[in-house]
């Protein structure tokens, strides 16, 4: 329902044979290009603010150039940079590396579009860099290169990592100027100082490559090798559809593990940092990766199976007066689970299709009086499928903002005259900002919060958010692993059915004729459909990084500094 920004998407292609060979075999000499460009288009749900890709020649002679680049801004952009290279001479190479961008910092421009190259005459220190990350701890890596004299021209997370990373080059590479770089030992030295979720990937001038990925798993990678081509991208079923492959042949990255290619196409793998606790997203499964992949999809399905309970409690038990539905387009499948698991009470359940999501209403056009009035056709609905006072039962992946909820959806569906409106929500109430490349950082949008500081207020209970704010102010300055995340204690008094009702009335619209009724995936029914993947922090408020407490100080601090109300 309501669309996320979230981690970007990366690419990477090795071919393990000359050029030569892809041409007799497959006819091109751009075989290798041609699938950066598939994979690329294949994870086009992960970043439609910016594409880039790079191509490293191996080979080339001294006066020539060996490094080539093309970058693109908008949702068109994958198609305008392959439609530069595609073809052209300088991009037919063995060495491959694309990315697509959805910025999390607020700032945008083709200067901060991935891959980023910093330049060298020794073909060994030339770096090119892309990732699906986000760092915590910016400010200290900034003071870290300050400290050691350097000069930063920009301020964000990619541009110290490339500082990082080829100031190790340079120094490792300065003892044998001709000598293959040492990948594991130079980000032996640099990632140890990484807070955050990442998948960093790199390619050396000289033709080796690399992926690291954070101890935690906390943003994802899949790799695939046979004797023409080695591969790597952020959603397995991506490289599956790319190479005709089975879902078994494609292997994921482990936390903490580096993969390497060097310039003559070994393969290494190594466990470069000590695995920390397992945070792979849970998020990551429940709506941002394509529901293509094999266990995404069961893992959606069993979402929707765990809700069946609750609904049938929400409904009073009454499932034959109800009309089963989902919100389109992604809550797709956790719907079909739960139809499954509605039907274990009543076989007959009515589905339909309730909810329609029309094209993307061109709303800049209008006057600000008249942009929420036509935000709120975004979506429309099916008529003469709902008998006067029936329950409409209708499921959506997430409820974050709730500003599409309030704004469109209840307000169509309550002009099909139903007695009762219970909203599902296949994840649990978010009421943490993410701070590892999902954009949603600012905790007074989330409705769940802004629920809990009212319930709050209506209990006369103002002590607690001024207490919260005293101890988060009172650690404001301690090192990162000494805090605590005190937010926990704006919820804690309360039930998550308490806050439930009070999103709910705070989401009516006024004038609306049906109850309104929100029911949320309780963690445990989260933790049951998705086993592999427990990173919660969305949820719980369990960072998996001190980075992540830190930031969850800083952002109630803001809301509470930010807010005339919040005193």
């Amino acid at each position: 329902m309501e669309t996320l920004k979230h981690e970007c998407g990366v690419a990477m292609v090795r071919l393990l044979k000359p050029i030569s060979y892809y041409e007799d075999k497959y006819g091109t000499a751009c075989y290798g290009l041609d699938k950066l460009y598939l994979m690329m288009e294949k994870q086009h749900n992960r970043g439609q603010e910016a594409a880039g890709m790079a191509c490293v020649k191996l080979g080339g002679e001294p006066g020539s150039e060996f490094i080539f680049r093309e970058r693109g801004l908008g949702t068109g952009a994958i198609q305008e940079i392959f439609s530069k290279a595609h073809g052209a001479n300088p991009f037919i190479g063995e060495v491959y590396m694309g990315h697509l961008r959805y910025s999390t910092t607020g700032k945008s421009g083709l200067s901060y579009v991935h891959p980023f190259l910093r330049r060298n005459n020794w073909k060994n220190r030339n770096l090119l860099l892309c990732g699906n990350f986000n760092m915590t701890n910016v400010d200290e890596l900034f003071e870290g290169l300050v400290s050691q004299g350097q000069h930063p021209r920009l301020y964000g997370d990619t541009f110290f990592l490339l500082e990082q990373l080829g100031d190790a080059l340079d120094r490792h590479c300065m003892a044998n100027p001709e000598a293959a770089p040492e990948l594991a030992a130079i980000l032996s030295e640099s990632a140890p100082k990484w807070d955050g979720g990442y998948v960093i990937c790199g390619i050396v001038g000289s033709g080796e490559m690399f992926t690291l990925r954070d101890p935690h798993g906390i943003r994802p990678a899949f790799w695939y090798a046979d004797d023409e081509i080695m591969v790597l991208a952020s959603e397995r079923p991506v490289i599956q559809t790319t190479l005709n492959i089975d879902a078994e042949q494609v292997h994921e990255l482990g936390p903490g593990e580096l993969i390497t290619v060097d310039a003559d196409g070994k393969i290494s793998l190594q466990q470069l940092l000590e695995p920390g606790r397992n945070a792979r997203c849970s998020f990551e499964r429940i709506y941002f990766s394509r529901g293509s992949d094999k266990d995404i999809y069961n893992e959606r399905k069993q979402l929707g199976r765990e809700l069946a309970p609750g609904i049938l409690e929400a409904v009073d038990g009454e499932l034959d007066k109800c009309v089963i539905s989902y919100i389109p387009n992604t809550a797709e499948t956790a719907f079909f689970g739960m139809v499954e698991g509605l039907r274990k009470y009543n076989p007959d359940v009515r589905v339909e299709k309730i909810v329609i999501k029309d094209i993307k209403l061109r709303t800049f056009i209008a006057e600000d009086a008249s942009r929420n009035d036509l935000a709120a056709h975004v979506y429309d609905v099916t008529y003469g499928q709902v008998q006067e006072g029936d329950t409409i039962v209708v499921i959506d992946d997430s409820i974050v903002r709730g500003t599409t909820l309030k704004q469109s959806i209840l307000r169509m569906l309550d002009r099909l005259h139903p007695g009762r409106i219970v909203v599902v929500s296949s994840s649990p109430q978010v009421r943490y900002p993410d701070y590892y490349g999902i954009d949603m950082s600012r905790l007074g949008e989330f409705c769940a919060f802004r629920a809990a500081v009212s319930l709050l207020r209506k209990h006369g209970m103002q002590s607690v958010i001024d207490g919260v704010y005293a101890r988060c102010k009172a650690q404001e300055n301690f090192p990162c692993k000494e805090m605590r995340n005190y937010v926990k204690e704006i919820y804690a008094p309360f039930t998550d059915s308490e806050v439930s009702e009070e999103i709910a009335l705070m989401l009516t619209p006024e004038g609306t004729g049906a109850e309104v009724k929100l029911l949320y995936q309780s963690l445990e029914g989260l933790h049951a459909a998705i086993p592999g993947h427990p990173g919660d922090w969305y949820f719980s408020g369990d960072y998996p990084t001190p980075g992540g407490v830190k930031m969850i100080n800083r952002a109630y601090i803001n809301w509470y500094e930010g807010h005339a109300d919040a005193r």
